[in-house]
């Protein structure tokens, strides 16, 4: 079994332990992580990252939320400690544990991204949310009590994932960025 592989089955255990016992039945793997990973593939190709290092940072980003380690708020922090383990069970090289525990802690916006891996992680964290907008409209009202007749709130909301966003993949990420946002709220912008 080689390391990809490992973090990929511990992470599904954990997301059907989360499925069978959590009250919301979240699919974390098939409704954020799956995409994030496609995404953050796609970004470390167009970009020049190591494809292992920015694959594991996306599979182990959300980990404790999966896990229900800790609070939403602190989920990059506790999602590196987990990450830490799980990496250093698998006996893997320090060096590069490093760099994927960097991917983890600064996968929330991309302005705290040190390297090239880091940044496609982030980035790739933020457009699954547009990947996949039923969630992200979840989430929404869950956690950050948006009304469902607020636009105003709704745009800002979008907003702000775009502005967290590095520079160099808005660029190729407008044109869908547009789109959706035309599709979401048209006229109402």
């Amino acid at each position: 079994m080689n390391i990809t592989e490992f973090i990929k089955d511990k992470l599904m255990t954990a997301n059907r332990e989360y499925m069978e016992s959590s009250a919301d039945h979240l699919d974390y793997w098939e409704q954020h992580i799956k995409l994030v990973v496609k995404e953050a593939l796609i970004l470390s190709e167009e970009y020049g990252a190591d494809k292992e290092i920015v694959e594991l940072g996306a599979l182990l980003h959300d980990i404790a939320s999966v896990m229900r380690v800790g609070t939403r708020q602190e989920h990059h922090k506790n999602s590196a400690v987990i990450a830490d383990r799980l990496l250093t069970e698998f006996s893997y090289p320090d060096d590069r544990k490093a760099r994927i525990l960097g991917c983890v802690l600064h996968h929330r916006s991309s302005k705290y991204a040190d390297n090239t891996e880091e940044l496609c992680v982030a980035d790739a964290d933020i457009i699954s949310h547009y990947d996949n907008i039923p969630m992200c409209f979840g989430v929404a009202f869950k956690y950050n009590k948006i009304s469902t007749g607020s636009v105003d709130e709704w745009i800002k909301y979008f907003e702000h994932d775009w502005n967290d966003l590095s520079e160099r993949t808005k660029k190729t990420f407008k044109p869908r960025y547009d789109n959706i946002m035309d599709v979401l709220f048209g006229a109402l912008k």
